[in-house]
């Protein structure tokens, strides 16, 4: 059942790479091609006003459920590093908590607007707004169900330590370590207690 939910997810999150890789794709066709018409043949495409700002969105909020999924969101790790594994846990299950609530917030909120949004439509394409703001459905609830299930594996234990710190910045193991190697050398030059000899 685990192995079917996570080839499942796997399978969800390469059909949401494909459709903001299309919509880098629409967005680049409809700029360059505005551009050349303009240019070239003193004409354009009205569409190209709307379109990419909506691709663009769309790629934004599928982007953060994908960069969730891989753990790939930027964050601060100076605190939980130098805390314990059983801190690293507390810590990481509280910023999933407030992450499912959030996510509960944006999808609960897009509801209270959705009639509203439902009843604009764009200027140019006449496009209901709900096929542009309406992917905070979709992203509100993937992420909470990311979290619920990240919340679940912590209190069944599932969850590896190397998993609790999500950022894994470039160099920072090098640094930490030729900082260690350098505190350790001072040590030994000042003949503090303790230094190596």
């Amino acid at each position: 059942m685990a192995k079917l939910l996570k080839n499942m997810a796997d399978a969800f999150t390469r059909g949401l790479e494909f459709t903001m890789v299309l919509c880098i794709a629409v967005m680049l066709a409809m700029v360059f091609g505005n551009v050349v018409l303009r240019l070239f043949f003193n004409t354009g495409i009205d569409l190209s006003e709307e379109i990419p700002r909506f691709a663009f969105v769309w790629m934004t909020f599928l982007g953060a459920i994908v960069g969730m999924r891989r753990r790939a969101h930027l964050g601060v790790d100076l605190l939980v590093q130098s805390l314990p594994v059983l801190g690293r846990r507390v810590c990481w299950g509280i910023s999933q908590a407030i992450m499912l609530v959030c996510c509960g917030y944006i999808v609960y909120g897009t509801w209270l607007q959705h009639d509203i949004i439902a009843g604009n439509a764009s200027p140019v394409a006449q496009l209901s707004m709900l096929w542009v703001f309406g992917v905070s459905y979709l992203t509100g609830t993937a992420i909470g169900i990311i979290c619920l299930s990240n919340l679940l594996r912590l209190v069944a234990g599932k969850v590896a330590d190397e998993e609790l710190i999500d950022v894994h910045e470039e160099g920072m193991a090098e640094a930490l370590d030729a900082q260690h190697e350098m505190t350790e050398q001072q040590a030994r030059h000042t003949g503090a207690p303790g230094a190596k000899a």
